[in-house]
C-alpha cells in the first residue's frame, strides 16, 4: 500500500500569511493533488509538469466564481515550491490566444 502524499509537508516552507490564508492554500493545493491525480494518476508534485496546472486552471477553475482567483495563487505557490520559474495567467486559455481569438479561425464561424 502506498503513502498519501502530504501537501501540507510539502507547501510548509512557503506557506506564509495568517492561518485561514495558509489552510485555504493546502485546502486548494489538495483539491489540485485530487484532480490531477483523477485526471493522470500522479499524486505527487514533483512528477507533475506544466500542463497539468494549466489543465486544472482551464478546465476546474473557468466555470467557478471570481472568488477562485486564489487558486491561481496557490498554482503559484505549487510552481514555487517544485522550483519551476512557470508562470500562469488567468486570461490564457488552452484553445484561445490572450487576445481572445480561437487559434483556429474555422471554429469562429459556427452558427
Amino acid at each position: 500500500m502506498s503513502k498519501v502524499f502530504d501537501m501540507e509537508l510539502f507547501l510548509a516552507g512557503v506557506l506564509t500569511g495568517s492561518h485561514s490564508t495558509r489552510q485555504r492554500h493546502l485546502r486548494q493545493a489538495k483539491a489540485i493533488q485530487a484532480a490531477i491525480d483523477n485526471r493522470w494518476h500522479r499524486d505527487n508534485p514533483w512528477t507533475w509538469q506544466r500542463k497539468h496546472l494549466t489543465w486544472f486552471l482551464n478546465h476546474h477553475v473557468k466555470q467557478h466564481a471570481e472568488s477562485t482567483r486564489y487558486y491561481l495563487l496557490t498554482v503559484h505557490l505549487l510552481a514555487h515550491r517544485l522550483g519551476k520559474p512557470w508562470q500562469f495567467s488567468r486570461r490564457a486559455k488552452a484553445n484561445n490566444r490572450l487576445d481572445g481569438q480561437p487559434k483556429n479561425h474555422l471554429m469562429a464561424l459556427d452558427g
